[in-house]
This record gives structure tokens, sequence and C-alpha cells, in this order.
């Protein structure tokens, strides 16, 4: 961009004479090559001071706005080119402004587009056509799609496609699959149109059986299939996919597949599949883009590497509100709430207009630190002086700091006073300071209310039969196991994860199908004998079944993490950093088995649970036993 703006300002101070070049020719080139890198106010600026621009001038401009979705502004020109009288406007007008219709969802406009195509004679053009498709489709309107589709004379290949996607973005993909059968021409956007439809149902096979036809047709397709797979939290899939495009040598990965497989690398914990697939960046010479960039910082962050992910975000040249929100909720999951909200005021010192993400991060980090008077301030800052209306998420962060400090009274009020509807999440933070500060008659009360919102709400029946049990009400507590039979509540199993020489294995609560389950299990109880001689007891006031203590002592030691730690412990090297992922929250036994076993073997254990980290060494944990 600033090679352009040298060349433009060459233009101003020695200007060709206006007979050897048309200034709407030059103004053109202009306006292209500022949109093309993502500058379409100068694109805008240039127009503008064209005294008699041509149709071709206006074009240019419209499409670089609607590139860029700014539709409204789009619509807006096009009114003052309707309303100048000349040039007149031709099919490459209207596919800019159809286009800047549907991005607006603009249902009026865009009819009284469709009605001046109709007047100006523009209706059998192709181009104008395929826009008018889409258009209907993002209206909601796929009849009249159907029906334009019916009534063209011409079609190409992108006419196919929009009405392919279009069905596939509706869900009717039972009229895709007819659409897709019939094409005369199958193209790499309608290969991936229907892999990414039935992915996107979660259904996964028959978007393999596209895939595996088309598997050498380009990376488009590819990508598709490894994006379906990350976004059906097939994480394993999506990463032995990409291994197979890179052995096959038949297509490059780009951009957009290296972010999908990042993903997938961030949300199973695969760090050393995450650290290749830096290198491979690195290898190719690939630009860190600012998505690329989002990307792996994520992966990092999310892999327990907060130090890497600090780096990357360093080493980008180019941020956005999404760069700053991945960075300040990294160090808000890792419990740097000081550095984080540091980041927060960074962000503004540049300028940056926070979004109601960068606020969930904020008043996340003040939660993990407890810092109460910091988070209410925040939340008011969030209101009043940015103008973000809270979410539910909002409330919920605000909801647990106040409940985890003992202010049940204001935690409970505030619920109350939501301007939106409180979620049975919101009344769960309620709920966790009841536990904390054993509350039993509030508790019970917010646990009707959550199970007034779900009825097979877990935690709610686990925490009342824990209630129960120390009461010793008995008959209550097998009411409710009746309760929860009838309901067909059925406790999410903990599920953990552990990479090891970038394989991710996975574990579930007395997992036995590991081909190394004995070695396990043998570590396990290595583990039990050398921790009890250090102090450490089971709380088996955790395990509500009616078993001795010996049967509840070897439930806990079960646990999915306990068992990703044994497995961690016997396949890596001495000293090495044990990272685990686990699905549900770390429980209170689990918690203290981890800050023994750090010190007994010397290694730092990172464990990612459903709302933060912990990091565990020598004893210690970087909660600060508060989460």
């Amino acid at each position: 961009m600033s090679q352009l703006l040298q060349l433009h300002a060459r233009l101003i101070t020695s200007p060709p004479p206006p007979e050897a070049v048309d200034p709407n020719l030059v103004a053109v080139k202009l306006i292209c090559a500022a949109a093309e890198r993502s500058d379409p106010r100068h694109a805008a600026l240039v127009f503008h001071v064209l005294r008699d621009p041509n149709i071709v001038a206006w074009n240019s401009l419209l499409r670089a706005l609607a590139l860029h979705r700014l539709h409204p502004a789009a619509l807006h020109h096009f009114r003052r080119l309707l309303a100048s009288g000349s040039p007149a406007p031709d099919e490459f007008t209207f596919t800019s402004v159809l286009k800047a219709c549907a991005g607006l969802l603009a249902r009026s406009d865009g009819e009284m587009a469709h009605a001046l195509v109709l007047r100006r004679g523009f209706a059998s053009n192709v181009f104008v056509g395929n826009s008018l498709i889409d258009m209907y489709f993002k209206f909601g309107r796929p009849d009249n799609a159907q029906s334009l589709f019916d009534e063209m004379l011409t079609r190409d290949v992108v006419t196919w496609n929009s009405l392919l996607s279009g069905y596939c973005s509706r869900g009717h993909l039972t009229t895709a699959r007819r659409v897709f059968d019939e094409m005369p021409e199958r193209s790499m956007i309608s290969l991936s149109a229907m892999i990414i439809g039935y992915a996107q149902t979660g259904n996964l096979d028959a978007a393999r059986e596209i895939f595996d036809e088309a598997i050498d047709t380009n990376v488009g397709c590819w990508n598709a299939m490894i994006s379906g797979y990350a976004q059906n939290q097939k994480f394993s899939k999506a990463i032995a996919l990409f291994r197979q495009m890179l052995n096959s040598h038949s297509v490059e990965p780009n951009e957009v597949t290296l972010v999908s497989v990042l993903s997938a690398c961030a949300h199973s914990g695969a760090l050393n599949y995450g650290r290749c697939i830096y290198r491979f960046i690195e290898t190719k010479s690939m630009r860190l883009s600012l998505f690329l960039g989002n990307a792996l910082a994520d992966m990092y962050a999310k892999c327990g590497c907060i130090a890497e992910a600090k780096a990357v975000f360093g080493k980008m040249k180019e941020r956005d509100v999404i760069s700053w929100n991945t960075i300040i909720t990294a160090l808000a999951m890792h419990g740097h709430s000081e550095e984080a909200i540091s980041m927060f005021h960074k962000m503004l010192d540049r300028s940056l207009r926070p979004n109601d993400i960068t606020f969930m991060g904020i008043l996340s980090a003040c939660t993990h630190a407890g810092l109460v008077d910091a988070g209410l301030r925040y939340f008011d800052t969030m209101i009043k002086v940015f103008e973000v209306l809270p979410q539910v998420e909002h409330y919920g962060c605000i909801v647990d700091l106040l409940s985890r400090s003992g202010r049940l009274d204001e935690a409970e009020d505030l619920v109350n006073s939501m301007r939106v509807a409180p979620n049975e999440i919101v009344w769960g933070a309620l709920l966790g300071g009841c536990k904390i500060y054993k509350d039993t008659s509030r508790g019970e009360r917010v646990v009707q209310r959550i199970l007034e919102l779900d009825p097979k709400h877990t935690g709610s029946y686990v925490y009342l039969a824990n209630l129960y049990d120390r009461m010793g009400r008995f008959d209550d507590a097998a009411k409710l196991s009746s309760m929860m039979r009838n309901n067909g509540v059925v406790k999410t199993p903990g599920c953990s994860w552990i990479e090891v020489d970038n394989t991710v294995h996975e574990f579930l609560m007395g997992d036995r199908s590991h081909p190394q389950t004995e070695k396990i299990y043998a570590m396990v109880s290595t583990l039990s004998v050398r921790m009890k001689l250090v102090g450490y007891a089971p709380d088996t006031t955790l395990v509500t079944q009616r078993i001795d203590e010996e049967e509840k002592e070897n439930a806990l030691s079960m646990h999915s993490e306990k068992l990703a730690v044994a497995f961690g412990l016997i396949s890596t090297k001495d000293h090495s950093t044990i990272r685990v992922v686990k699905n549900l929250r770390v429980c209170d036994d689990c918690h203290r088995a981890m800050k023994v076993i750090s010190n007994i073997v010397g290694r730092e254990i990172v464990l990612r649970d459903r709302s933060r980290f912990h990091h565990f060494k020598e004893g210690q944990c970087s909660c600060k036993d508060y989460w």
C-alpha cells in the first residue's frame, strides 16, 4: 500500500495530460489496486475526486465496497448513480449491488434492484442471474432462486454452484444432492459445497464419500473435509487427513488448510503436531498473515504454551481485534490476570475498539484471580463507555466472581435483575458459590431453578446427591437417583487427551482399552502408594455411590486425567512437561493429586480443563487453588 501511495502522489504532483491518458482509466487502476490491498476508504477517496466518472469507475467503486462488505456504502453510491441519470448502470453494476443487498438481507432493496434488472434488459445475463440466485437464497427464498435458475437460457458452472451452495446453506441436502448429481460439470466449488453441507449436518460418512471421489481435484476439497472433521470435534481425524495430504504430494496445503489443522491441534492439545505445522510454515517461507498468526497463537495458548503464544503475537506485523482477544483470553486462561489487563489497556492505546469477546477475556481474568472490584469496574465500563450490551456469558462471569468471593446475596440479586434471561450456566455459577460456602438452603433453591431450565443438568443432581448424603437424607438421595433415571439423565463422562509422539491418546474414566493398559494401571498404583507416603488422602466424599471406602479410593484413582498423566509418565522422557486436556472441570481430588504428583516425580504437569489452565509444579498450582 505504501508503494501505491507513492505512485498516487507522483500522479498528483506530475499528472499526465488529459489528452494522453483518460483520468477514469487511471482512477479505475488506483481504485482496484487499493481495494485489493484492503483499503476501500482510499479507493472511495480516489473516486470522489473524479469530475465526470464513467460507468467503469462507478463499477470499480461498487465492487470495492461490496468486496469489503461495506454494503450500506455500496447501496448509497448506487442510489447516487441512479439519481445522476448518467451513466447508465450495466450488468457489472448490478452484480455488485445484488451482492450488497444479499449481504444486508435488504429484501426491499433487492426486489427493487431485481425490477431494475428486468427493466434495463439484463435478466438474461448469466452474471446477473447468478447474483440473483445467490441473493434469493440469502433472503431465505429458495423457490424464487429455483425459478430464476429454471428460466435461465444460459448457465455456467457458477450458476450450478450458486444453486448447489444455496441449497446446502439452507440445509436442503436432499435437493442439493439432486442438483449435484445433475450437474453437467463438477468443479472444486461444487464438490467442496457438498462436503461442507454434509459436514455441517454431522453426516461425515457422506462427506467423506464425496471427498474420496474428488481426492485429486485440488486443495479446496481437502480443506472442506479437514474443516468438517474439526468442526465436528473429530480432531484426530482432521490431523490424520492433513498427514495424508502431505504424504500424497499431489496437493500443497494453503493458509486455509493450516488454520483448520491448527484449530484441531488447539482443541485436542496436539502441541507437537502444532509445532510441526509452525516449522512447515517457516520451511515454506509462508508469510505469517493475520489469520494464520491468530490461529497459531490460539493453538499455542490452548496447548498450554503461553510464552510461545506471546512470541507469535509479538511477531505478527498486522493485528486485529481477534489477535488482541486471543492473547488477552490466553493470558486469562493461564492465570496471568494482571498481564491480561495490561494487554487490554495496550489495545485501547492503539485505538482498537474492544468487543464482547474482549470483555469476556477481561472478566475471565478477573474471575480467575478473584479481582472482584476490578471485574465490576470493567463490567460497568463495557456497558457505559463502550456500549457493549452484556450477554449471558458476561453475567455468568460476574455472578461467578461474586459467588466465589462469598457475596452470594449480590450474586443472586444480579441474576434476578439481568437484562437477558439467565441460563443454567449463570445459575450454576451461583450454585458453585453455595457449594463453597455451604449455603444449603440457597443451593437447593438454585438447583430448582436450574432443573426448570434443564431437567437433565447433571451438576445439579450431583450437588443434591452429595448434599443429601452429608445430611443423612438417604431416602431423598434414593428419590433423586430414581428421578435421574426417569429423566434419562446421564452424567457426561470425563475424557482426557494427551499427545505422545505426534499421536493423541484418549482416556475415559476407568478406561482399559489402551494397548498399554497394564503399564498404565501399574503406574497408577505406584503413584497412589508414593502419594500416601507424603500425606495425600483421597477425598472420598466426592464419590456418591454407596460403596466402601476402598472402592471409592479406587474409583477416584481411575479418573481420566490421572490415567492420562500415568501414561505420560511411562511414555515420555524424565523431566519433560506432561500436557493433558480434559473436557470437564477438574475435580477437587484430582487437583490435589496433581500437585502432589508434580512434586514427587519432579515434573511440570499442565492440565487444561473446561474453563482454564492449571500449571502444576513442585507441589503448587498456578491457580493458587482459586478455580
